[in-house]
């Protein structure tokens, strides 16, 4: 029987996700709908043999957004070593989601508000014809693009402003001031590929900026202070959340 401090010492384990989002609500949980949080407090739940939850994930992605470095947390008493922590949750989860890494961290990691900056990167398929394989993680967009007025429109949204304009209805934000750190627009044949490095984001404000290079590059200039269509979302991919200092 174990003592009292035994009982109480939990580590504190971090997952690296990488998931296909196409058949998801989203990660957070919802009721009677599938999400990457269900499925893996299921997996969780199924591989402890208790009621598993997990402490914070780093971003709440939406229903349709993929991932391949999504991190959460979770806290355990069990002694099992990552290693099979990971090997057991990957033989449970769905075969859209698996565990990359997993590694144990200090007990006050906090996947959500320890994270110092997040990166997400959309994929538009610059073509008049569709690609059935990649469907579902790219958006088609027909029209002739000036990349080199969507680079100088993106210049200027480098750095700390205020993003109001680009945030959707119904965030929670407290601020919209935030910092984006790196805006980057590369082509790689038919492929426009955005990477979008900040210290935070707020609600599809990634897409809002995407639909709106979008219709600069077309030629279309939105009024100031407004933006272009909201991007849809399974063109974007969460790919690195960065910790420390």
């Amino acid at each position: 029987m174990r003592s009292k401090s035994q009982k109480s010492s939990f580590r504190n384990l971090k997952l690296t996700l990488e998931y296909d989002g196409a058949k998801f609500f989203g990660f957070q949980r919802q009721k009677n709908r599938p999400t990457i949080q269900a499925a893996l407090e299921t997996a969780l739940s199924k591989l402890f043999n208790r009621k598993m939850k997990i402490s914070a994930a780093a971003g709440r992605t939406d229903s349709g957004v993929h991932a391949t470095g999504q991190v959460v947390n979770f806290k355990t008493d069990s002694r099992f070593p990552p290693g099979k922590i990971q090997k057991g949750l990957n033989a449970l989860l769905p075969r859209e989601v698996a565990v990359k890494e997993i590694e144990e961290v200090p007990t006050d990691f906090h996947a959500r508000y320890g994270a110092r900056s997040k990166t997400y990167e959309y994929r538009v398929l610059n073509s008049g014809v569709r690609s059935p394989i990649l469907n579902g993680r790219v958006y088609q967009f027909p029209y002739l693009l000036d990349l080199r007025r969507m680079k100088k429109a993106a210049r200027r949204l480098v750095g700390r402003h205020d993003f109001k304009a680009f945030q959707a209805s119904g965030s929670s934000a407290k601020t919209s001031i935030r910092c984006i750190h790196r805006l980057s627009i590369r082509q790689k044949g038919p492929l426009v590929i955005f990477e979008v490095k900040a210290d935070g984001f707020l609600y599809h404000m990634v897409r809002n900026i995407v639909g709106t290079l979008l219709e600069i590059g077309r030629g279309r200039h939105p009024a100031k202070g407004s933006r272009g269509p909201t991007a849809p979302a399974y063109g974007l991919t969460l790919t690195e959340v960065l910790y420390g200092r």
